[in-house]
């Protein structure tokens, strides 16, 4: 299960897109003093939601650690402001954007051959004059050694480089696994003492034990203390109400659904059931056991696909075209030296900078990174990261001697740290309240004498779910009268959407009509052909507003066309109401969204008065809003929440693999990590995905991606509701803003050119 929580993380996105992620209060002055003048001493202080201490490019898990790791490392490949690949970083490419020339630099150069066999090689080109920031000088072994470790056995991060079809990645992973994985599946019976002992089995089940015994019992806690008034009053109905259906009231029975649910994957479990201990706390010592590799039988003593041609070059074989690779292939280039062992790198025998299936030696430096990024890590101390510029890197030594990433407990910290003076740079929530103070700071203007604000379309959108096992009639998930119990609610839902986006965000956000983010280009246009809004044909084809409609007409015609569509999926109607509901489908069901429990959510309007007018016409929609966010994941997982309200963050490629696919041909083996919310099973939509997986034509993949989106309408599982804007704030009174990035844009953060930024 908790697979599915792991959305594709691309290595590219952020070493290429330095973004800012989110801050308490304070600046406070570099550590160690100089006697250069004052003002090269002075810190520019960006405010951050707290940190995690994961400051790996192999291992960081949350934005504002992986924000960390970018200041200190250039990636293989970088992009422009639309997000797209710069090929010919070395001497640079210049590419226009909102009317003004941009020359983009990069480390390296990319050459991409589709041969005629259907393999595709990809050929780099390092500069010969990078330097990381001790000084060292960056070969292409550096980029070997990242690649190796990101596609090591043993390695469990973000990255799925080891899943591009690289040649021979599968015969170097095979013949190695975890000694968690070992001894989990030999089960605490077993007697096969082959690749571990016996104390090392009976230590590990003794340990997995007490984390599920301690999770459960946490779980139960948490509900009982703060969901009575769900139910939640003894262990049996807080499982329950967390997910699990258990048979008997006993925390072991809740530990024993927790691990029939996530098995070996302890990890994924905690984090995922997390009820506020850590791995750390229920688990000590866990390292020990998934990150050891155990060879278990014969392996490839290389990848054959990553090839070395010299000092400063190396191809990537692929076996065939796969459109997302490339985006993977932008790994950060760590150094050897220092996040490996250059004694044990040796190519031409076989060794990449560490033992294959051990890892200790680049999980050692989590905490400590280290490249050839703009800025040199000094440390992390009292909620400071503290950063020194990097005078070698290669786009120049940075302007600004000193920046400090400060912890910000909450929103209001962010902003009145500008407001006060004690931030420079952070990036609140764009609500109305924080629009609202900007604007009484600056006499008015969202951009004055004390605060200049920047917005970008967020890279992702809003959406209301609805599961098709969940909402369906006889169980028959993609029948024609599921699929119209489904679009009844989507007809509601969407002629809602104006009214409730524009309520809460003003003109901060915009109503989508498509599931996808208007960043992509991917994305439908309204000029396009075929472009429809979401929702607006009735069951019959028909389209159900006319132009001269107002807002009652139109509430007026949904409800009108929703009960179509509730007939034809079998509901009895009379005299213009639903009084009798098919197999399998009911009048009344349930949406839960994450608002508080206070109705603060943006799609909270859409589903009050959605469940106004469907009382009309005797259906009965139940608003759950949820107190605690995590309850909506964990029932999602548990396949028990039949339609919610929550938003999707999206990568620079459109790949739809993660959320949509479903592996109809076997029998859901290989999903994409999300379907599951949605339980769509379509051998059409998964042939569409993969087949705009497989060509690297921007055209072909937008009209493939339109059919993609059509056929997830189709199916009424989600309905697009809106896309909204991040912002950026800046002191105007401290921040030269004339060198502040210019043209930020989603694929470009302000931090993409950081070594221009100057304080006044």
């Amino acid at each position: 299960m908790s697979n599915s929580k792991k959305v594709l993380a691309l290595l590219l996105a952020l070493a290429m897109i330095f973004g800012l992620a989110a801050c308490t209060s304070g600046g406070g002055s570099q550590g160690g003093g100089t006697d250069e003048p004052e003002e090269s001493t002075t810190p520019l202080v960006v405010g951050y939601s707290p940190f995690s201490s994961k400051f790996s490019p192999f291992f960081s898990e949350t934005a504002y650690d992986q924000d960390v790791y970018a200041m200190t490392q250039i990636g293989l490949l970088n992009s422009d402001r639309t997000g797209a690949i710069i090929y010919k970083g070395i001497e640079g490419e210049t590419i226009p954007y909102n009317g003004t020339d941009y020359t983009y630099y990069g480390p390296a150069d990319l050459e991409v051959v589709e041969n005629a066999d259907g393999t595709v090689d990809y050929n780099f080109k390092l500069r010969e004059d990078l330097v990381f920031s001790d000084g060292e000088p960056l070969t292409i072994d550096d980029v070997i050694f990242s690649m190796y470790v990101l596609c090591d056995p043993t390695y469990d991060g973000s990255s799925t480089l080891f899943a591009q079809p690289i040649t021979g990645m599968a015969e170097y992973r095979s013949g190695i696994d975890t000694l968690l994985n070992l001894i989990f599946n030999a089960g605490r019976d077993g007697e096969d003492y082959t690749f571990f002992t016996e104390e090392q089995k009976n230590a590990f089940w003794e340990k997995y034990d007490a984390a599920t015994l301690g999770l459960a019992q946490e779980i139960a806690d948490y509900c009982m203390a703060n969901y009575a008034d769900y139910g939640a009053v003894d262990i049996q109905s807080s499982a329950a109400l967390w997910g699990f259906d258990i048979a008997e009231d006993t925390v072991e029975a809740f530990a024993a659904a927790l691990e029939e649910a996530y098995g070996a994957d302890v990890a994924g479990m905690i984090n995922t059931e997390n009820a506020g201990s850590s791995v750390d706390d229920l688990f000590p010592g866990l390292e020990e056991y998934s990150a050891a590799g155990v060879q278990t039988g014969t392996s490839a003593p290389n990848i054959a696909g990553i090839e070395k041609t010299g000092d400063y070059s190396m191809t990537i074989h692929m076996d065939e075209i796969d459109a997302t690779a490339i985006y993977q292939l932008g790994v950060a280039i760590a150094p050897l030296h220092y996040y490996g062992d250059s004694s044990q790198y040796d190519y031409d025998n076989n060794q990449f900078g560490f033992p294959k299936g051990d890892l200790s030696i680049v999980r050692s430096k989590t905490t400590q990174p280290m490249g050839a990024g703009p800025y040199k890590f000094i440390k992390f101390e009292n909620g400071v990261v503290y950063f020194e510029a990097n005078d070698s890197y290669f786009k120049g030594a940075p302007k600004t001697k000193y920046i400090n990433f400060q912890e910000c407990l909450s929103d209001d910290d962010k902003l009145n740290g500008v407001i006060t003076g004690t931030i420079d740079i952070t990036d609140p929530s764009f609500s109305t309240d924080t629009i609202n103070a900007i604007e009484k700071a600056n006499g008015g203007e969202l951009t004055g004498a004390k605060v200049a604000t920047n917005t970008v379309d967020n890279l992702g959108y809003g959406y209301i779910g609805l599961n098709a096992k969940n909402m369906s009639v006889g169980g028959v998930k993609d029948s024609y009268e599921s699929k119209c119990l489904r679009k009844a609610f989507g007809t509601i839902y969407s002629v809602y959407r104006d009214v409730a986006i524009d309520s809460y965000y003003g003109d901060r956000a915009s109503v989508i009509n498509y599931p996808i983010s208007n960043t992509s280009w991917a994305a439908p246009q309204s000029t396009d052909a075929g472009y429809k809004l979401a929702f607006s044909t009735d069951v019959n084809g028909n389209d159900i507003y006319t132009s001269d409609m107002d807002a009652d007409a139109k509430y007026a015609a949904a409800l009108d066309a929703a009960l179509g569509f509730f007939e034809a999926a079998g509901y009895t109607v009379e005299d213009g109401k639903c009084v009798a509901a098919p197999e399998g489908a009911s009048l009344e069901y349930e949406v839960w969204i994450p608002g508080d429990g206070t109705g603060d959510h943006p799609s909270f309007m859409i589903l009050t008065e959605a469940s106004d007018a469907l009382k009309e016409i005797g259906i009965n929609l139940v608003v759950r809003d949820l107190s605690n966010s995590s309850d909506l994941w964990t029932g999602l997982e548990a396949e028990s929440v039949p339609m919610w309200c929550a938003a999707w963050g999206a990568t620079v490629d459109p790949d739809m693999y993660q959320i949509y696919y479903s592996d109809v041909a076997n029998g859901g083996a290989q999903a994409g990590g999300s379907n599951y919310m949605y339980g769509i099973a379509d051998a059409d939509l998964d042939q569409m995905i993969l087949d705009a997986r497989k060509s690297t034509d921007q055209t072909y993949r937008k009209a493939m991606y339109k059919a993609c989106l059509d056929t997830i309408i189709d199916w009424a599982v989600e309905i697009p509701v809106y896309q909204r804007q991040n912002a950026i704030i800046f002191s105007a009174e401290r921040v030269n803003l004339d060198t502040v990035t210019p043209d930020i844009t989603t694929f470009y953060g302000w931090m993409n050119e950081i070594e221009n930024t100057e304080l006044k």
